[in-house]
């Protein structure tokens, strides 16, 4: 007999909502691997994330997914509280006493980064006896922005702090296990309670999904062509941010002095940064252009703040001549978005903080050029190097480490994200 599991998901399809795909890459192999699995979502009309409709066709059709409601972005917004968590908190509480009331569910997965919501798994936990574990995707509570200029942090900081502070806590003390793409995270949390180290946990990287890669290659064959050929393009899709400043400051020098000793070769080169905010269209900050503009490259760069939908984002990967990944300055940050970009087959330039688990995880894909913006001797020359291999066409491995595609494979993950489970249900009875 399965055990069932009652995902928590505030963010799920169509929205193209980073910390959903965790659940949505999941869910075509929960059943094979013991556990039925429903999901608790937000009604995407209070959303205010890009959607793709074609997130819909990835997700299995026998998955039973449950709408809740939120007060209107518009009404709490004059508040000072756009949190999706903050506004669906109340009507999770009242719909998933009832789910749990009428369901026999063995454990509530809370895989999100709308973090309050995990506050809800103290109080169900109590009340139905049914034992809860926290994907941290990203920190919930953390000193990362306390030192940095009012401008390079998130808005409404003062209050989202404070709060964090209050409810992490809740939600951690009575927590069953722990999921992380970070190590760190795990190791931060468990210093700060104690009580975690006696239960099972877990660091599970977002999973490489071959359908998407599928369905991103018709589409660049369908749709149409986003760059101009006259230039080598060379592509990044995904979130900017202040705390990508020192990699980028590394690849805008190289190609200053790159373009120096050869205009006429390196000129031809074109970087393209896509979706470098999650501010709501219209309403995000340039975050790449400025550092671009420091080393005299902004004619080679561009750089568009709002987000595009998923699938185009891997459209736009398999219409790029060549990739390019900036690593955070924090050492716990790990992209999630790794996997479709080694999955493109394009030629792939990373620079990551040398403490990242991204460079041990590249590293073991066998991937070519790999830096560590912070310790890489010689990087200058490497990264000048990448470009005029990409200008002159060169032929790049991109048949990765098998062993590597397996271990950080979907199904894979899934699996040791259902170890963990039976661990905790393990531990209860």
């Amino acid at each position: 007999m399965k055990n069932k599991v009652l995902i928590i998901s505030p963010y799920f399809v169509p929205t193209n909502a980073a910390d959903m795909h965790r659940v949505r890459t999941s869910l075509p192999y929960f059943e094979q691997l013991g556990w039925d699995a429903e999901v608790v979502t937000v009604d995407v009309r209070y959303a205010d994330i890009v959607k793709d409709d074609l997130l819909l066709r990835s997700v299995p059709g026998n998955i039973k997914t449950h709408i809740v409601k939120a007060l209107p972005k518009k009404w709490t917004a004059k508040l000072g509280l756009g949190s999706l968590a903050l506004r669906s908190l109340w009507y999770y509480y009242r719909y998933v006493n009832k789910l749990l009331k009428q369901g026999n569910y063995d454990l509530i997965y809370f895989s999100t980064t709308q973090f309050p919501v995990c506050v809800l798994g103290a109080y169900w936990k109590k009340r139905f006896n049914i034992p809860y574990v926290i994907d941290m995707q990203d920190p919930w509570h953390s000193d990362y922005y306390r030192d940095k200029p009012k401008d390079q942090r998130p808005p409404k900081y003062w209050f989202s702090y404070r709060l964090n502070k209050y409810l992490e806590p809740i939600a951690m003390n009575h927590a069953d296990g722990l999921i992380s793409v970070s190590e760190l995270y795990i190791n931060d949390l468990q210093q700060r309670y104690l009580r975690l180290k006696t239960k099972p946990s877990a660091t599970i990287t977002f999973g490489a999904y071959l359908p998407d890669v599928e369905i991103a290659k018709r589409l660049a064959k369908q749709g149409q062509q986003r760059f101009d050929k006259q230039y080598i393009n060379i592509v990044y899709v995904g979130r900017g941010g202040d705390d990508m400043a020192p990699a980028l400051s590394v690849l805008f020098e190289s190609l200053q002095q790159s373009i120096i000793a050869d205009a006429a070769l390196f000129g031809r080169l074109k970087f393209h940064f896509i979706g470098t905010s999650y501010a709501p269209a219209g309403e995000g900050r340039p975050t790449i252009l400025p550092i671009a503009k420091q080393y005299s490259v902004s004619e080679y760069v561009t750089e568009q703040i709002d987000r595009v939908s998923y699938y185009e984002a891997l459209s736009l990967l398999q219409q790029a001549d060549a990739l390019f990944i900036p690593g955070s300055d924090d050492p716990k940050y790990t992209a999630s978005k790794l996997y479709p970009y080694l999955l493109s087959g394009k030629p792939l330039l990373s620079l990551f903080n040398s403490k990242s688990s991204a460079v041990g995880i590249l590293n073991e894909f066998g991937l070519r050029d790999n830096y560590s913006y912070d310790n890489t001797p010689d990087i200058g020359k490497k990264i000048t190097c990448f470009f005029k291999r990409v200008i002159g066409g060169e032929h790049f491995n991109t048949q990765y480490n098998e062993a590597a595609l397996h271990k950080y494979s979907a199904l894979n993950t899934t699996a040791q994200q259902c170890k963990l489970f039976n661990e905790v249900i393990h531990a209860k009875n």
